[in-house]
């Protein structure tokens, strides 16, 4: 097969993925802003550097830089051309739409059945303040796109919740507040590929804030049928064919889902020791398995 990978190519996973694949799968890293597009032709055209994307057998999105808004909505639509073009596109363009917004994704695994966190999203600072009370006066705030931890804020006094969403509402940001849950400096990732899921559990016991990218430590996990059953209906609820899956243990005995992540990492998961199928693995039983490139 030739995969078509959207990513840095000298990334550790376009790495990892080219010694995956050995010498059955061809892997070729493509740059977005290489990335091309015509129309009025016998048939829509894609390619990316002197990579012809339509004559690829997959489509890989491995990251989703920053951008403009031009160029966010082009990638997108881009991506969405070449699926009705017949390339397998991994993740499909709707479910990143979906994954890379917090609100949406929240509101997505709320409709699935999920516990979340309270949530509101507002354009003021005057509805943000008047959600902060509501919530309880200890809310998480967030950027509405991004990950990784970064730009997260926990805010616990009213002067300064009142100081940051002004800020924010200067900037034209939309203001997306969570409760925020106590919890013993510990989440689940669940990494969802085609039939299987592996799991890990990250520590991080000097900061509320538990992504590897901050410091917190990954260790392999027993993955429950439990676990696969909410892995599984988490990543359907964005329409993703892979996924990592954030769960939150709260202190109370409930476990809460955080994210849906549609361009998941797994360096940590095969760094040092790979989690075996053995220990942190499970098969999905159900009869409508999701599709994988193989």
């Amino acid at each position: 097969m030739r995969i078509a990978v959207l990513g840095a190519a000298r990334s550790w996973y376009v790495g990892d993925l080219q010694r995956a694949a050995g010498a059955r799968h061809t892997i070729l890293p493509v740059d977005y802003r290489e990335l091309r597009a015509e129309v009025g032709g016998t048939t829509p055209a894609f390619q990316a550097g002197d990579v012809d994307l339509t004559c690829c057998d997959a489509l890989l999105v491995r990251s989703m830089p920053a951008g403009s808004l031009e160029q966010v909505v082009f990638r997108m639509n881009a991506l969405a051309g070449l699926e009705h073009a017949g390339v397998q596109v991994v993740n499909p363009p709707r479910a990143i739409e979906i994954a890379v917004d917090k609100y949406l994704t929240t509101a997505k695994l709320s409709q699935a059945g999920f516990q979340v966190p309270p949530t509101a999203v507002c354009h003021t600072a005057a509805q943000a303040l008047e959600s902060y009370l509501d919530l309880g006066g200890d809310v998480v705030v967030k950027p509405i796109f991004g990950g990784e931890g970064r730009g997260l804020t926990r805010v616990l006094d009213e002067g300064v919740a009142h100081r940051v969403f002004q800020a924010l509402q200067q900037i034209g940001a939309v203001l997306y507040l969570q409760k925020f849950i106590p919890h013993a400096g510990v989440d689940l990732r669940l990494l969802v590929i085609g039939a299987r899921v592996w799991g890990m559990r990250r520590r991080h016991p000097h900061d509320w804030r538990t992504n590897i990218s901050r410091g917190a430590t990954a260790e392999p996990i027993e993955v429950t049928a439990e676990m696969v059953e909410q892995a599984r209906r988490a990543m359907q609820s964005v329409g993703a064919l892979i996924a990592g899956v954030d769960l939150l243990p709260a202190r109370d005995g409930r476990c809460l889902a955080i994210e849906v992540n549609a361009v998941p990492g797994w360096r940590a998961m095969a760094h040092p020791d790979p989690c075996t199928p053995s220990r942190s693995s499970r098969d999905l039983t159900s009869s409508s398995s999701s599709r994988s490139i193989s």
